[in-house]
């Protein structure tokens, strides 16, 4: 099952499905949900309605309606840093005891086929594929045995980092290379963990303009999903639509010889398997907007 946020011609943004025939339109179908942040908060109630929906229905063709971020600017963008196993040897690091973690700001997230444009101010725009957690219900002190029960899926994400700001600059300022407008692709689509066979065991991979350049499998995670959340949870409360950016795998262009830094005109494609391709090309910032991503 694929869960997807769409808009279609004028039409205000909805949720939807994804069938063999289309994209079913669920504010049509469900009393009371307008996004697809309604379906996963109130998910026991509207699942029993999308079992209904047949294979073979269909509102619109994927083709013919925008793909939107499927959760709104609001909720917390988290992320992990240095959690695979061969991008940690990659990075010369060694394996952390804890999770490592830093956040993205309002305004990173950006959807498939948006256009993220590359900010003047920097010349190392690094690419990161990576697994994203959708939490679905509130979390806060969960323990690793019930952790999973607070998520409600997954999705494909683009943790994309100017490294020249994150570690080139005294102090090193994670938070200020991540958090460029754009900075965090999601989508196109969330899977819900009950479609999903084993999230610790999925392959992973980013290709740019056609090439892979990374390839792995969630198998390398140091810390998996229940333990990123269990973890989290201690220090924070976790809400429906939180999203929590798992890591990145080797082959990141920061650790190649020659290095190799996103350029107008490139398009990266973040694979995670049974949960979609995300999209994105990037673009030299104009001078009147500067950092802005089109969303």
């Amino acid at each position: 099952m694929k869960l997807l946020q769409f808009s279609h011609g004028d039409s205000s943004s909805q949720p939807g499905l994804l069938t063999r025939a289309g994209v079913v339109s669920l504010s049509d179908r469900i009393n009371g949900i307008h996004s697809l942040l309604d379906v996963i908060s109130a998910w026991d109630e509207c699942k029993e309605s999308l079992g209904q929906i047949g294979d073979d229905e269909a509102d619109f063709q994927l083709d013919e309606v925008r793909v939107d971020c499927p959760v709104p600017p609001t909720v917390k963008t988290l992320c992990i840093g240095l959690n695979y196993r061969d991008h940690a040897l990659e990075s010369g690091m060694e394996i952390p005891s804890e999770p490592v973690v830093f956040n993205k700001l309002p305004g990173a997230l950006c959807s498939h086929e948006s256009v993220v444009e590359l900010p003047s101010c920097s010349e190392q725009v690094d690419y990161e594929a990576e697994m994203v957690i959708v939490i679905g219900r509130r979390a806060h002190g969960v323990t690793e045995e019930t952790a999973e029960e607070h998520i409600f899926g997954y999705a494909c994400g683009h943790d994309v980092s100017a490294r020249d700001w994150q570690i080139g600059r005294p102090g090193g300022q994670w938070l200020l290379g991540k958090s460029f407008p754009g900075f965090a692709p999601l989508g196109p689509f969330v899977v819900p963990r009950s479609s999903v066979a084993d999230a610790n065991n999925l392959s992973i991979s980013l290709r740019l303009n056609g090439k892979v350049l990374q390839n792995s499998s969630t198998r390398q995670l140091i810390f998996n999903p229940v333990q990123l959340v269990a973890y989290l949870s201690q220090c924070m409360v976790l809400e429906p639509g939180d999203v929590i950016f798992t890591g990145t795998p080797p082959g990141v262009g920061m650790a190649r010889n020659p290095k190799v830094f996103l350029q107008p005109g490139d398009v990266a494609e973040v694979e995670v398997e049974g949960l979609g391709v995300l999209r994105n090309t990037f673009a030299l910032a104009t001078a009147s907007q500067d950092s802005k991503a089109t969303t």
